[in-house]
């Protein structure tokens, strides 16, 4: 077979028409299956292989003869006979009705049309209301009756108006926005309306105003005989006969588990908080959801002291000062009070509106008269006892605030929140100098600080106990993790033992639990209450007697 080379090259100029330098009588009609363009710049050169350069493909291009359907480039002017010209060949057996007919659309295949979404919904919209549309074939920029389609009488009475053209003539349409027929300016009620509306919202208000206004009257009740023994002393006064001097700070050299309960204090509906008498720890102050806070005996015969009626809803949270000779109650009826712990008393009240989560007095000697409380309104509230004003508010967290615990000698305290952060503040300061949250944190809603001052332990909603250091970085230590109970959604408070031997919190399941804290390893179980076992103490002076309370309303003695 004899092969031949020819080069055809077409090339066009901005300022010239198309020109040929290869007579296409010398083309072989085969050829034209072998192009291959060449792009380069404004000139197109196309390579020919050609074996009778003699044979003319004038013919073969004016009849259409070997236009491949499937060509996307086409390098001359085709008539309208050779695109749509039949195909001719063998038939290929393999080829579907999928492979022949490419289809975008379930019914065939649909042309892209360069319509305007707009228009297109404008003129089907136009058809489906009043009957006619415009006729995308015909040229439109004469509005004749030609061009529409559908309702041309309907199109000619309504000047060829779509429905996105206000038309007042088309059964007196006025748009989509304009009024009922029967509709009267402004939906105002009328005269007997009015009074009930006016009526209803006076009693709303006075309902209100009553809630928010009025508080619980306070008493008290003297459960014991004589509040004062034969040489005056009152019930505060730090019993001499128990076999411990409860008088110093001192600490026991070495703590043991507790095995068994001795003691159950019960007159309570369901216990939310237990707290020990500052330095001694000779009388137990308890908080309730009954709305009461009692005072209870820790030695000799265990009774139940005093009980203080002041608040409408559950006691939150309680707070002794630095003497124990007053304490501060939290509830859920939006106040905190100041109460005597001796005569019973009720000294002042204060509220900001907002419900008290936590409350604690500054532990400085000369700053007893201030106490900070952590709001379900985010703030820390900072008042003065002697003023009964707010003196500072510390507004920087996401969420409820759950605990506030003092730090580094009283200078700082932290507070955690709702908000799964834990921040350290400043005394006086309303700008926390720290921000701890991670990713992974959860709430942490009981906070204490050990015995030495040096960590802060957290009970976090994931199940664990999580230890802070509490001098200088705050850093999380990871290497003491205390696990093993179940505790989610509930804030169980956590203590230590004094010697800082163990760790001790109570569980969602009623248990009290008990870690060692060098190896972090859960050394014991006990089955402390029916219901959530809510707080564990550790007694400051004794080796191994922890006092427990729980949602079953008990409170609990172990030894």
């Amino acid at each position: 077979i004899k092969m031949a080379a020819t080069l055809v090259s077409y090339w066009c100029d901005s300022d010239n028409e198309t020109k040929s330098h290869v007579n296409p009588e010398k083309v072989d009609p085969d050829a034209l299956a072998h192009l291959q363009p060449l792009k380069s710049g404004k000139t197109m050169s196309l390579t020919v292989l050609n074996s009778a350069p003699e044979v003319a493909v004038k013919e073969a291009v004016e009849t259409g003869v070997h236009l491949d359907p499937s060509l996307k480039e086409v390098t001359y002017n085709p008539t309208y006979e050779t695109m749509f010209a039949p195909e001719f060949g063998p038939v290929n057996p393999y080829k579907s009705q999928q492979m022949a007919a490419p289809r975008n659309m379930l019914s065939g295949y649909a042309e892209p049309a360069h319509v305007n979404n707009f228009m297109f919904e404008q003129q089907r919209r136009t058809f489906s209301t009043f009957g006619y549309a415009l006729d995308p074939s015909v040229d439109t920029s004469q509005n004749s009756s030609n061009s529409y389609i559908g309702a041309v009488d309907e199109a000619e009475k309504n000047k060829g108006l779509t429905v996105f053209e206000v038309a007042n003539d088309i059964d007196n349409y006025l748009g989509p926005w304009a009024k009922y027929v029967d509709e009267k300016d402004g939906a105002k009620p009328s005269e007997e309306e009015q009074k009930e509306l006016d009526e209803i919202t006076a009693k709303r208000q006075k309902k209100g105003r009553n809630k928010e206004e009025a508080p619980a009257e306070e008493k008290t009740i003297l459960h014991v005989k004589d509040a004062y023994d034969y040489q005056g002393r009152s019930y505060l006064h730090v019993p001499q006969d128990v076999g411990i001097n409860l008088r110093t700070a001192d600490i026991p050299d070495k703590c043991y588990l507790p095995k068994k309960q001795i003691h159950l204090w019960s007159g309570h509906t369901k216990v939310g908080c237990v707290l020990l008498f500052p330095v001694s720890g000779h009388l137990l102050l308890s908080c309730s959801m009954d709305c009461k806070v009692k005072l209870w005996e820790v030695y000799n015969e265990r009774r139940c002291i005093r009980t203080f009626i002041g608040h409408s809803k559950a006691v939150r949270d309680i707070c002794f000062n630095n003497t124990g000779s007053q304490y501060m109650s939290a509830a859920y009826d939006r106040y905190l009070k100041l109460w005597d712990t001796e005569t019973g008393q009720c000294i002042s009240r204060f509220t900001n509106r907002k419900v008290p989560y936590c409350v604690k007095f500054n532990p400085d000697e000369d700053k007893q008269n201030l106490f900070v409380a952590g709001m379900s309104d985010k703030k820390i509230v900072q008042w003065d006892v002697r003023t009964g004003e707010v003196v500072q508010e510390y507004d920087r967290h996401l969420g409820a605030v759950n605990a506030i615990t003092f730090v580094d000698e009283n200078r700082r305290f932290v507070s955690t929140s709702d908000d799964k952060s834990l921040r350290v503040w400043e005394w006086d300061i309303p700008v926390d100098f720290k921000y701890i949250a991670e990713p992974s944190m959860h709430s942490m809603p009981a906070v204490t600080l050990s015995p030495n001052g040096k960590w802060l332990a957290c009970q976090s909603m994931d199940n664990q106990i999580l230890i802070f250091g509490a001098q200088n970085r705050f850093r999380l230590n990871k290497k003491k993790i205390f696990k093993g109970h179940m505790v989610a959604g509930y804030a169980c408070q956590v203590d230590f033992s004094p010697d800082m031997s163990y760790v001790v919190s109570g569980d969602a399941d009623g248990k009290l639990n008990i870690w060692d804290w060098k190896t972090t390893k859960l050394y014991h179980r006990i089955k402390a209450h029916d219901k959530v076992c809510i707080s564990a103490l550790w007694h400051p002076h004794e080796t191994s007697k922890v006092i427990t309370c729980g949602w079953d309303g008990q409170i609990k003695l172990w030894d």
